[in-house]
């Protein structure tokens, strides 16, 4: 019998003996290896983290205290320890389980954990409700050394050291620089502070010296003003935490009995973990960013480093060629160089190339800042994680107008990373952002030409592009806000960006069955070419807009509502899109058929609307 079939919850894990926890962890790495190698996914973090995520189940419960993950794409084993192991083949398809923590799924998942850097701040949330409902759950936040360079997570960790929850911070580090600013000295206490007996005699000194309080207070100053000559300075200590560490996370007997002591504290205590990326599966360990998240591949193979050109590799190509010309071109990104493409100019120019970690709010302040001195500023972010800017682009972009370009990765549906991935509402927030402009490419020639003209205009401006390929439109029509490409007399049928493809098989399936649809394309989602649409309508006199973007504030809201108060009357509006943008996981084209935005889906929902017309 396989070693998972006996552990569905963190009372089955704590069940087992010392001497099988090795084959634990051994079965939830080729679990995780396998099932990533068929369904794709995050691997390398969810391998590092295996040791981890046992030790957590020895020392808690899941189902009552709460563990909060940031990111939660270390939590594959977590998963798999919780009742969740029948369904793990469906990881990350479309109604099987998601590849990020998620309530709605299991009691054992705390919160939502697909952006980084708010663990603290959601686990301290929690903690202060124990407090004020008198509940006995305590709280960990397991936060990842990447996710430490946002800002969220400081002001979490400054609020919680200071107000003195009883709370564990875990600090997941796989080799970020944290680890040397601790230094040695630190590292050789903690082998004294790990030591049972020392613990042991902690404990007892907590129970007999700290009954006197006078007296607890003057030794721990003692001790104290001691470390401070001795030992260089712990920011965690000094923002209100009692620090462990650094611990070995591959160790299982330091890792659970230093859980165990620093839960026993009541107090906010951080214990500082390193672990491997990969760990267990040699390329992964060999090339962890490679190994990061990944697409199906062949294990005994490993992934394949292709160089496959998609949106972000194209738009790469296209920076460097204008910073090849222009010297005031300079590039921004938070924590997202391979992914956003620009991996060939950080190389090709380092000094004009900036990595500001996971801090999208500062990335667009500074490039406001760079803006006003005469930069050109490119800041290429996922749509999804530019929703923690939109202060910044109101306050320090917009309101002085500063040329800041956003390039708006993975815009509309990414598929299998699920509802906190998708570029569900980029076109709505931007579209708030008053001098705005937005630009939405439909293939290669296009995004290239459009990132030309934003580079050309003034004030702030965003294209927005999607994750893949481009399709099999190819046409270049980016000169003009907007451009009929299919001529019609029955309805006209409107799109933008790579959906245009959907939209003009829709028009294709739609005109085998007598309807000839009227196609216009959108380039220009700030001013779209409404002389064009009003057009259009007249002759048609039915709408229907398809976009891969949230109802509210999209594009088929603001055009029926121009067309409305223009006076212009229609016998049927139609509009075609992602709902309120709260949308799961699973495949584009999965998911595209479920939300009706497939080229079948388009067609069926166009001629549905005509039939309901002529019968009412």
């Amino acid at each position: 019998m396989n070693i998972l079939d006996r552990v569905h919850s963190s009372a089955d894990v704590k069940r087992l003996p010392e001497s099988e926890l090795p084959a634990l962890c051994a079965a939830l790495r080729e679990e995780i290896l396998q099932t990533v190698a068929r369904n794709g996914g995050h691997l390398a973090s969810s391998l590092g983290a295996v040791e981890l995520m046992v030790a957590l189940h020895r020392v808690y419960d899941s189902a009552s205290d709460r563990l909060v993950f940031d990111v939660g794409h270390q939590c594959y084993a977590h998963k798999l320890m919780t009742g969740r192991r029948e369904r793990f083949g469906t990881l990350r398809q479309l109604d099987g389980l998601s590849g990020f923590p998620r309530p709605e799924e299991s009691p054992d998942d705390a919160a939502v954990a697909g952006h980084a850097s708010t663990s603290i701040s959601v686990a301290l949330g929690m903690a202060r409700a124990r407090t004020l409902t008198g509940g006995t759950y305590d709280v960990a936040a397991i936060i990842g050394d990447g996710a430490l360079t946002g800002g969220t997570a400081y002001e979490g960790l400054a609020d919680c050291g200071a107000g003195g929850e009883p709370i564990v911070v875990v600090l997941n580090d796989n080799t970020m620089s944290i680890s040397e600013n601790v230094g040695g000295m630190a590292r050789a206490l903690s082998k004294v502070r790990l030591r049972p007996g020392y613990i042991a005699f902690k404990q007892l000194y907590r129970r007999t010296v700290g009954r006197s309080q006078p007296l607890y207070r003057f030794l721990h100053r003692l001790k104290e003003r001691t470390k401070d000559l001795f030992l260089p300075d712990n920011m965690f200590e000094d923002m209100g935490f009692y620090y462990l560490g650094p611990v070995d996370g591959h160790d299982l007997k330091a890792l659970v009995r230093t859980l165990d002591y620093a839960r026993a504290q009541r107090i906010p205590v951080l214990v500082h973990v390193c672990t491997s990326k990969g760990r267990g599966y040699a390329p992964a360990e060999q090339s962890p960013m490679l190994y990061h998240g990944v697409g199906p591949f062949d294990p005994a193979v490993g992934v394949q480093a292709g160089a496959r050109e998609d949106f972000s590799s194209r738009f790469g190509k296209a920076l460097c060629r204008r910073a090849e010309s222009d010297p005031t071109v300079v590039a921004v990104t938070a924590a997202m160089t391979e992914g956003t493409g620009l991996g060939t100019f950080a190389k090709q120019y380092p000094r004009r190339f900036f990595d500001v970690g996971i801090a999208e709010g500062h990335a667009a302040a500074m490039a406001a800042g760079m803006a006003r001195q005469g930069l050109k500023p490119v800041f290429a972010v996922y749509s999804t994680f530019l929703q923690r800017a939109y202060d910044m682009l109101l306050h320090d972009i917009s309101l002085s107008g500063e040329h800041v370009v956003l390039a708006v990765d993975r815009a509309g549906l990414v598929g299998a990373d699920g509802a906190t991935h998708q570029g569900a509402f980029d076109v709505a927030f931007l579209g708030s952002v008053p001098g705005m402009k937005l630009w939405a490419p439909a293939n290669y020639a296009e995004l290239d030409a459009m990132l030309s003209q934003a580079l050309e205009a003034e004030g702030p401006c965003a294209l927005r592009y999607p994750r893949g390929a481009e399709g099999a439109f190819r046409e270049n029509t980016a000169g003009r806000a907007a451009a009929v490409v299919q001529s019609g007399t029955d309805v006209t049928l409107i799109s933008y960006g790579i959906l245009i493809n959907e939209t003009l098989e829709a028009a294709a399936l739609l005109a085998a069955r007598g309807l000839r649809a009227e196609v216009i394309k959108l380039n220009r989602l700030d001013c779209p070419d409404m002389d064009l649409v009003s057009a259009s309508v007249r002759k048609t006199g039915r709408l229907a807009v398809a976009e891969e973007a949230a109802a509210p504030g999209g594009m088929g809201e603001r055009i029926a509502a121009a067309l409305f108060r223009s006076g212009l009357s229609l016998r049927s509006v139609l509009l075609l899109n992602l709902g309120d943008g709260i949308v799961p996981h699973g495949s584009v084209p999965a998911l595209r058929r479920a939300l009706g935005l497939d080229a079948a889906g388009i067609a069926e929902s166009v001629e549905r609307m005509i039939h309901e017309e002529a019968t009412t």
